[in-house]
């Protein structure tokens, strides 16, 4: 199947994060294993999802990893011009939810398949395929947990995020926690008989934007913009009507923090102000909703040489946006982000890629498996 076909496949599968994705990792599956690929279908813990692992090449050398997600976000903006799940073409473009983000990955390396399939490859590609990216990078790890039952520990793993096709050594990591404060509710004619837990949270995000504003002095890393660990509050709810103290408030909180920065470890001072409330006869939660690591690849690293040469790009510093880079990383695998299209067109209506993208990742995909044969 030519690129296009495969991307108008994938797309139409509503693959969005949170949801079972079954069809699209059967549909992956079964075309893998025409390719004469080994196949491996990996439930996760919620289920109804799972990741996927094929191998092309002899599975006892160390080869390479073809990473990317196979969810999508949520389509439900009214500007959509078409179906979201359905590709539509317009000259040299192709729209569609996942389109860029990330699925014109996926239709690249599947369209490299049967070309990988017939080369002598000294080394084995890997496709590593993950569920629930979207919702922090929640499948990959249970995929990255089962890679030494699946293959020899990977020289390499390339990251098939949204770059446009230029390389990229390193990324943000990042933390999402929900806290919780429960007081006690009644009429709010008595506030003193109650325990208003919007009140409360309301001192603790103040506190947290003052804390998210000094983490801009420092540390100072000029390869990402903005140059520093940020903070948002991203979500608040709380109480049920303005005549009821409200009993229960949560608050939803990240922060993306520079290389060699711990998110979670900028986030303590947050759990501090939210445990202090427990002093005031509060009670409060403290939930890990998602959590990666940065990326930081040398830039004399043989991965990055490599992707130089595949793409005749010199590969960038960093960006600021996360991928599932880190974790490899973190596993003992270099990692690297290169992709078709661009992070800008990304979680938008009318999400679109190139035709001229598809082919350039096509043919970087091609070229890493002719450096490998023979």
């Amino acid at each position: 199947m030519m690129v296009e076909d495969l991307l108008a496949r994938l797309v139409a599968f509503p693959s969005v994060v949170g949801t079972p994705n079954g069809a699209i990792v059967a549909f992956i599956a079964d075309y893998c294993r025409s390719h004469g690929a080994t196949v491996a279908v990996l439930p996760g813990p919620e289920g109804d999802r799972c990741n996927l692992f094929a191998t092309i090449g002899p599975r006892d050398k160390a080869g390479y990893i073809l990473s990317g997600h196979m969810d999508v976000v949520p389509a439900g903006e009214a500007e959509w011009s078409s179906d979201p799940f359905s590709l539509r073409a317009e000259g040299d473009r192709r729209y569609g939810r996942g389109t860029t983000d990330m699925k014109g990955f996926l239709a690249c390396v599947l369209a490299a398949l049967p070309k990988l399939a017939t080369s002598d490859l000294s080394q084995p590609i890997h496709l590593a395929f993950s569920y629930d990216e979207e919702a922090g990078c929640r499948g990959v790890p249970h995929l990255i947990a089962a890679l030494p039952h699946l293959c020899k520990t990977p020289v390499g793993a390339i990251i098939g995020e949204p770059s446009r096709m230029q390389a990229v050594r390193a990324h943000k990591g990042k933390a999402a926690v929900r806290l919780e404060v429960i007081g006690r509710s009644g009429h709010s004619s008595q506030p003193h008989l109650g325990l208003n837990a919007v009140h409360a949270m309301a001192g603790v995000i103040i506190e947290a934007v003052a804390y998210g504003e000094l983490l801009a002095k420092g540390p100072i890393d000029r390869n990402f913009e903005p140059p520093y660990s940020s903070l948002q509050v991203g979500v608040i709810a709380g109480g049920q009507a303005v005549n009821i103290i409200p009993d229960r408030c949560t608050a939803d909180i990240e922060v993306r923090a520079v290389s060699g920065t711990s998110p979670l470890t900028l986030l303590e001072p947050v759990k501090a102000h939210l445990e202090a409330l427990q002093t005031k006869n509060f009670k409060t939660t403290w939930r890990e909703l998602s959590a990666y690591p940065a990326l930081s690849l040398a830039a004399d690293s043989p991965l990055a040489r490599l992707l130089t040469e595949l793409t005749g790009k010199e590969a960038l510093a960093a960006v600021s946006y996360g991928t599932e880079a880190g974790l490899y990383q973190q596993a003992g695998i270099e990692a690297i982000i290169c992709g078709p299209g661009d992070i800008d067109r990304a979680h938008r209506p009318d999400e679109y890629i190139t035709l001229g993208e598809l082919h350039a990742c096509q043919q970087m995909i091609e070229a890493l498996g002719a450096r490998l044969s023979g």
